[in-house]
């Protein structure tokens, strides 16, 4: 979805390895799980991630939480005793880029599937070659939007609650958290936007008698001084912002400066890590959605991929992204495990459209149909207390829009 939003994003990248087994295989299913995504031993899959340029910091982090994960499953025999090979190759955000690496991949490589990757422009510059021609599924995307998945496109399912469904959440929170006149700060591209006309319907639909009104900012703008002081003019109650993390935190650190202090509300990308080291103080109270549980959550499966990244990703910060990363790796091993027989693409669609109560414990429940490729339209609520993100609750899910 977010095409501008993109170059503002993350990613990661890996692989694993490989292992023995199927004692029993017949030459049918040899050639089959070799033909497509390796051998009878291993389940070969791929991904594009911005692992350079100015989205690095987005693909560098998303690669190291999946690969934790797929290492980690990998010491432990792997996936029905198959090993994850994924081989990340990167794309620097780049659609060219990325269509001429879904050929290496699907191709040279003949991965069984495209798990984990990342953006929305170069993943739909892809689509031709990799959903159409050659029939490999795309799975776990990062990015996306409500046209992949309605009408649902064949081989194509996502993990990620929709940046629609994000603001319809944070609108109904605030106005249950008392709010009457909200103001929503947003990016003036068309994507922002759209996210920022989401927000009205459904605060209406929670309290009719509630305003909303939006204020435009020119993408990147980087002096929020002009910007506060129509905040202070408008006499709003709180604030909901659709921008980047970076924009966020410019306009916390003014509003701050300015003496202004209003509940302030925000959806997924703006709940990262750097939010918080950008605004620092200024960031504290700041309330948002987010896809995933908080990185310092005390539940087990949190901890557990702590543990992970400072065993196979040391260096690399155990934060919102890695998470994410590693969240997409657990959805795709939970449903191929109910494959059973050699794990083709064709098998792992048919696995994903059965798949329902897909569990990671770091994300929302996932369901799927054959009419329904999205898993899931939860989100968690996120705060930040004494300079760290924590959750506020469970997984919920946003009343409907429209």
């Amino acid at each position: 979805m977010f095409r501008t939003m993109r170059k503002f994003r993350r990613a990661a990248g890996t692989t694993a390895v490989l292992a023995v087994v199927a004692l029993t295989a017949n030459a049918c299913a040899d050639q089959d799980s070799a033909g497509a995504g390796g051998n009878s031993s291993e389940i070969h899959i791929g991904a594009w991630l911005p692992l350079t340029g100015a989205t690095a910091s987005y693909g560098v982090p998303q690669r190291a939480g999946a690969d934790a994960y797929f290492k980690m499953i990998n010491a432990s025999g792997g996936i029905n005793d198959r090993k994850v090979r994924w081989t990340v190759k990167d794309n620097a955000a780049d659609p060219q880029q990325t269509v001429q690496i879904a050929r290496e991949l699907v191709g040279q490589d003949k991965v069984v599937a495209i798990v984990n990757a990342n953006g929305t422009s170069q993943a739909e510059a892809a689509f031709p070659f990799v959903l159409n021609q050659s029939k490999v599924p795309v799975l776990n995307e990062v990015g996306g939007n409500e046209s992949w998945f309605k009408p649902p496109r064949p081989g194509l399912f996502g993990t990620q609650t929709l940046y629609e469904d994000q603001a319809a959440a944070i609108a109904a929170w605030t106005v249950q958290d008392g709010a009457k006149k909200i103001l929503v700060v947003h990016s003036d591209p068309a994507a922002f936007v759209n996210v920022a006309k989401q927000v009205e319907p459904v605060a209406k639909k929670v309290d009719p008698s509630v305003e909303v009104d939006r204020l435009t900012v020119k993408y990147q703008t980087t002096d929020y001084t002009p910007v506060i002081s129509k905040v202070k003019a408008a006499k709003t109650q709180a604030v909901i912002l659709i921008l980047t993390s970076p924009e966020a935190a410019a306009f916390l650190k003014e509003a701050k400066l300015q003496g202004l202090s209003l509940p302030t509300y925000a959806y997924a990308p703006v709940a990262a890590e750097s939010t918080v080291s950008l605004a620092k103080d200024a960031a504290e109270g700041l309330k948002a959605v987010q896809l995933v549980k908080a990185p310092s959550d005390t539940d087990p499966a949190v901890k557990e991929f702590r543990t992970a990244m400072a065993k196979y990703e040391p260096g690399q910060p155990a934060g919102f992204l890695a998470l994410w990363g590693w969240s997409n790796a657990k959805v795709f091993a939970e449903i191929t495990k109910t494959i059973k027989g050699p794990v083709t693409a064709d098998a792992i669609d048919k696995a994903y459209e059965k798949a329902t109560k897909v569990e990671t414990g770091v994300s929302p429940v996932m369901s799927f149909s054959p009419s329904n490729h999205l898993g899931t339209r939860s989100v968690q609520r996120v705060v930040v207390k004494d300079g760290v993100w924590t959750s506020e609750g469970d997984f919920y899910t946003p009343p409907k829009r429209g």
